[in-house]
């Protein structure tokens, strides 16, 4: 659970918080990259042919031999490495250098949504997402924040119209995972941890867009698989492959990243699309964003959580 990340919830909790969709977006038309009229644009905006041969032929120049003078495939490991860094320094200076990395908190509002196993959604919510950077969050759902769940390292907590009580172990546990799947901790903490091994791997389009591809694997087998736009050095599309400590199974989590806008010197994707194993998870909208912001000293406990229950009020939690 990260900016790019949220905790599941009931959909009945969620439509205790109220429900709206996302004006000129209906729940069929929500992102699926599989639909080839989402992903080529030709649902409501339509895209001209000349457009588009222009566009291709933009990315085949991008991708012809010798357009970029190296191929992954050709490389050894330590040139692979190294072109690996130096399109993650890119990507970490594109972002807005130190001020990313040196970002404290942050908050977002916005509308999202959560996805069934069926690919239906009840709507959209209205939510806030904060951080304290690297391991306190909270998200607030509905219009008056009376269902919130914080984390904070090794602690969490939930608020509902019952009041304020501890999060499942298992939801604890998974929060904790999160933080070692997250691209910003990955990015700001991680990526000079010994043992992380790096590699070019080359270049494609992802959303349309001509980007290189950068692998970072660590030292427990998690890979993350980073898709970097050539033109900008932002962060298009992330993968992170985990072994399931239950199942042993491989899972593939894959998150999209668009709509980014400069906030006190620092990107910020307004746009999130998630999906695990193929299935979609989640999705957010962000109105507004903002980088650093002043949180009270409290914000990521629990006594915060009861002093929200006596403000937003709810039924008496039976002793």
């Amino acid at each position: 659970r990260d900016l790019h990340s949220f905790p599941t919830r009931r959909s009945s909790d969620l439509r205790d918080c109220g429900t709206d969709s996302v004006p000129g977006i209906r729940s069929g038309e929500l992102y699926d990259r599989r639909n080839s009229e989402r992903e080529w644009g030709l649902g409501a905006v339509r895209i001209g042919r000349k457009r588009i041969w222009a566009w291709l032929a933009g990315v085949m120049m991008a991708m012809a031999p010798g357009a970029r003078g190296q191929h992954a495939e050709y490389m050894d490991p330590d040139e692979s490495a190294a072109k690996a860094k130096q399109i993650l320094q890119q990507l970490i200076s594109a972002m807005g250098g130190q001020r990313y990395l040196q970002l404290k908190t942050s908050e977002c509002e916005g509308r999202y949504a959560q996805f069934g196993h069926n690919g239906d959604t009840s709507g959209y919510v209205q939510a806030k997402v904060f951080w304290n950077y690297p391991d306190k969050f909270r998200i607030e759902y509905g219009k008056k924040g009376n269902i919130v769940d914080v984390y904070a390292g090794e602690q969490g907590w939930t608020l509902d119209r019952d009041g304020a009580s501890e999060e499942p172990a298992t939801s604890v546990t998974d929060f904790q995972e999160s933080l070692s799947r997250n691209v910003n901790n990955l990015l700001r903490e991680r990526i000079n941890e010994k043992g992380m091994l790096l590699r070019y791997g080359g270049t494609a389009v992802a959303e349309l867009k001509v980007v290189d591809w950068v692998e970072v694997t660590d030292t427990e087998d998690r890979t993350f698989r980073l898709a970097v736009e050539q033109a900008t050095h932002l962060l298009v599309r992330s993968v992170v492959k985990t072994v399931d400590n239950e199942t042993r199974e491989r899972r593939e989590d894959v998150t999209i990243y668009s709509n980014y806008q400069l906030k006190d010197g620092v990107q910020m994707p307004m746009q999130i699309s998630r999906e695990r194993d193929g299935r979609r998870l989640s999705q957010a909208f962000f109105s507004s964003c903002e980088a650093n912001p002043q949180l009270p000293a409290d914000f990521f406990t629990k006594a915060a959580l009861e002093k929200r229950f006596a403000e937003v009020g709810g039924k008496k939690k039976k002793n």
